[in-house]
């Protein structure tokens, strides 16, 4: 049997260089090839079918970009060597773009670009062709891979990764200084020719700024580029394919430079000399003017700092930098004075505070100028001789004495004469006056250390002639004791002695105080008065330590004979002049106990207000129980009795008396029997006999209780007073009660017609009313019951 091989013709016209053509891969030549090329396959197998002496790949096949005819593009022609030109065979093509990009004549097997191509967008595609039989549909040939790639023109300038560069650089920097580097970027081929090839030339900014062709760096060509002269430059760049050969296309970009500063500029005053006036009644830390050192650097390089380096006016003036204006502020340190001293004359320098010790070559970076400082003469208040006046004077003397001085001046040169006054915001009292024409102060009442012991004044001087001009001067006087106030008992000393008491014994200690200042301590020296010491049933002893003792003369005492002692003792000091004192020491008799414990003494009617004996009491509560038994029978026959309204006819006016019943059970102060016993006795003194006494014994009182006063007299006395008293309540009055008429909706309001009230009466409620209202539950309660019984 024989084998049939067929072959499967693949033929590329290359005719016209324009439309397609074949490259070896090893070599580019010149020139197309002269006859059609055919790819060659037989069975399963495939060869390439080449011209031996240039070795072309016929599986590659490149197509030109951009192509700007109006036919389609002609790729190449596909033949089977099965195809008889009868029509029997079909070519199909497919891959990459097949029926869209490429088609291909079913036919003839001519394959053809319809649109126009970007090796930007894709450099290559892979296609596939076969034959098959167009009755059968079978393929005749195995299918065979092919390649077009997109040969790559010229068509994309060069692109820079930014539209504008910014970029900065010290001032005064070295040739060759890096400032930045640019990149462009080209989207052709960078392997086929020279199309992506960039070359980096500098169109604007020499000859300040150069450009490395080939890395885009762009550096710094001139020396001592100053940014006070010039800060800001503009440097346009050009990146150029084709290696930049004429021909190739080209892009640009904008590189902004600023040169940075540093501190190669010393400060420099616009003037040598300065003059200011200030006033000689400028406060110290006042601003006198400002001066300022131009400084062309800025920022932290034009910092300055200014101190004043030599001058008559070192001490008196100082400078300080204000921050935000680099400008030297020269304050006053100390107070000026005109007639002292009128002209000031300083030394003021400015120096940078950060120096760059790459510059120092340029010179020192400070300077100076002169300052002057007129002091200018105004009107000023009087000065006082001290800042504060400390006086002394006695409380004895007399009124319109001279206490001291105060003395102030005019410091000007006309010397005005002044005046002097007492501010009496500090002297309400008018206690002191002045010379308003010599200072001197003087008292113009009484003085008394013991109310007051220091007077601080204020003393105001002002000049005649201009009295706004004034001034004003503390004045502290310290009143200085005498010895005008005698001693005096520390406290009030009131005592007891027991009746059992034995002689020379100690029964009470005192001591005494004075008002007076003592320098070298008080020494007080007590002794009974005259008229006591031979008669009196106690003794005295000082005890030289200002204290006293009180002893009893006698061995026993009777607090009925004699219930209360009065014993007068004289306090002397020892100043000059002496003063001397006479106090009293109440000493009352007591029964005490075996051990001297006060068991009861005479003050019991104070601290018991009754004051009665057991009897007298036992015989006052039994006139009060049968005065209550009587008035309870006087209520239950009252009850009895016919009313006296018998109809609502028969009403008339009637006086009604209602008599006082006094605060209640809760009542304790209402009643005191005590007052009874002692009509003489001080209300103000009254002992509540609810609380236990805060004090043993009442105050001293000029009169005692009579013990034989009638209760019944003194009751009647007070009854009367009180009648006779319009003020005194409780007020009697006169009640009217007028007639109704008849024919109101309400009737009578009377509670007088309830008594002829046919039906009963619910009198259950007063019981809720409280203890108050017990009494009058307990009466109509009782009433009730009788009705019923």
């Amino acid at each position: 049997m024989m084998r049939t091989y067929h072959c499967f013709w693949l033929l590329f016209w290359a005719g016209q260089p324009h439309q397609s053509f074949l490259t070896p891969l090893p070599k580019r030549t010149s020139g197309f090839p002269e006859k059609e090329k055919i790819l060659v396959l037989s069975g399963n197998s495939r060869r390439d079918v080449h011209r031996s002496k240039r070795s072309w790949m016929w599986n590659q096949f490149f197509l030109l970009e951009e192509y700007t005819g109006t036919d389609y593009q002609y790729v190449g022609k596909l033949h089977s060597d099965q195809d008889k030109g009868d029509g029997s065979l079909k070519y199909i093509l497919s891959g990459d773009g097949a029926g869209d990009l490429f088609i291909i004549n079913e036919n003839t097997g001519d394959i053809q670009a319809t649109k126009r191509l970007d090796r930007e967008e894709k450099p290559v595609y892979i296609l596939r062709a076969q034959a098959i039989n167009r009755r059968t549909g079978r393929p005749v040939e195995p299918e065979s891979e092919f390649i077009i790639k997109i040969h790559d023109i010229n068509d994309n300038e060069p692109m820079f990764t930014k539209d504008v560069y910014n970029a900065s650089i010290p001032e005064m920097s070295d040739v060759g200084t890096f400032v930045v580097q640019v990149t462009a970027t080209d989207a052709d081929d960078p392997t086929y020719g020279n199309s992506a090839k960039v070359v980096y030339s500098i169109l604007q900014g020499q000859p300040y700024f150069s450009v490395e062709s080939e890395t885009g760096i762009i550096k710094t060509a001139l020396l001592n580029m100053d940014r006070e002269n010039r800060e800001q430059y503009q440097v346009v760049i050009q990146a150029k394919d084709m290696g930049g050969q004429m021909g190739g296309l080209s892009g640009t970009t904008t590189v902004n430079i600023t040169l940075t500063d540093v501190n190669d500029n010393p400060p420099r005053f616009p003037q040598s000399t300065y003059q200011f006036r200030a006033p000689e009644s400028m406060p110290p830390e006042s601003p006198v003017g400002r001066i300022k050192a131009n400084d062309a650097d800025v920022d932290e390089n034009a910092e300055i700092e200014y101190s004043i380096t030599e001058g008559d006016g070192y001490d008196m003036f100082g400078i300080t930098t204000d921050k935000d204006t680099q400008e030297g502020i020269i304050t006053v340190k100390k107070a000026l004075d005109f007639e002292n001293k009128n002209l000031y004359i300083l030394k003021v320098e400015a120096t940078n505070t950060h120096v760059d010790p790459r510059f120092l070559y340029l010179g020192p970076f400070k300077d100076s100028a002169t300052v002057r400082i007129q002091v200018e003469d105004v009107d000023e208040p009087p000065v006082f001789s001290r800042p504060a006046y400390i006086m002394e004077v006695k409380e004895d003397v007399p009124i319109n004495s001279v206490i001291g001085t105060v003395t102030a001046q005019d410091p000007d040169a006309a010397k005005n004469p002044v005046k002097y006054s007492v501010d009496r915001h500090t002297d309400m009292d008018r206690v002191f006056n002045i010379n308003s024409g010599n200072g001197s102060i003087f008292t113009s009442k009484p003085l008394d250390r013991e109310t007051l012991l220091w007077h601080n004044i204020t003393v105001i001087a002002a000049e005649i002639n201009n009295p706004k001009q004034s001034s004003r001067v503390p004045v502290f006087i310290k009143v200085l004791d005498v010895n005008d106030n005698a001693p005096e008992f520390a406290m009030f000393y009131e005592t007891f002695v027991c009746e059992n008491a034995k002689a020379e014994q100690l029964i009470q200690t005192l001591s005494a105080v004075d008002k007076d200042d003592s320098y070298s301590g008080h020494q007080f020296s007590f002794s009974l008065a005259p008229e006591a010491a031979s008669s009196s049933n106690f003794t005295l002893q000082d005890n030289r330590d200002n204290t006293a003792g009180i002893f009893t003369r006698k061995t026993r005492y009777n607090r009925h004979e004699m219930s209360t002692y009065f014993l007068p003792v004289v306090i002397s000091d020892n100043d000059y002049p002496i003063q001397s004192s006479t106090e009293t020491v109440t000493i009352r008799v007591c029964a005490c106990d075996h051990r001297g414990k006060m068991l009861s003494c005479n003050a019991e009617a104070l601290i018991h207000p009754t004051g009665l004996s057991t009897g007298a009491l036992i015989a006052i509560l039994l006139c009060i129980i049968i005065l209550l038994v009587v008035l309870f029978a006087a209520l239950r026959r009252q009850r009895k009795k016919e009313p006296l309204i018998i109809s609502k006819e028969d009403i008339r006016d009637n006086i009604v008396s209602y008599n006082d019943e006094g605060g209640g059970e809760e009542d304790t102060q209402a009643f005191d029997i005590g007052t009874l016993r002692n009509p003489e006795a001080i209300d103000d003194n009254k002992l509540r006999r609810d609380i236990v006494p805060e004090t043993l014994f009442m105050p001293r009182r000029t009169a005692t209780a009579r013990d034989n006063t009638d209760v019944r007299d003194f009751i009647n006395q007070r009854l009367k007073e009180n009648d006779t008293d319009p003020t005194a309540p409780p007020y009697d009055s006169l009640a009217t009660y007028a007639y109704e008429g008849n024919g109101s909706v309400a009737e009578s309001l009377s509670s007088l017609e309830s008594v002829t009230t046919d039906g009963d009466q619910d009198y259950d409620y007063l019981s809720d009313w409280g203890p108050r209202f017990k009494k009058l539950a307990d009466m109509y309660g009782t009433m009730d019951s009788d009705k019923d019984s």
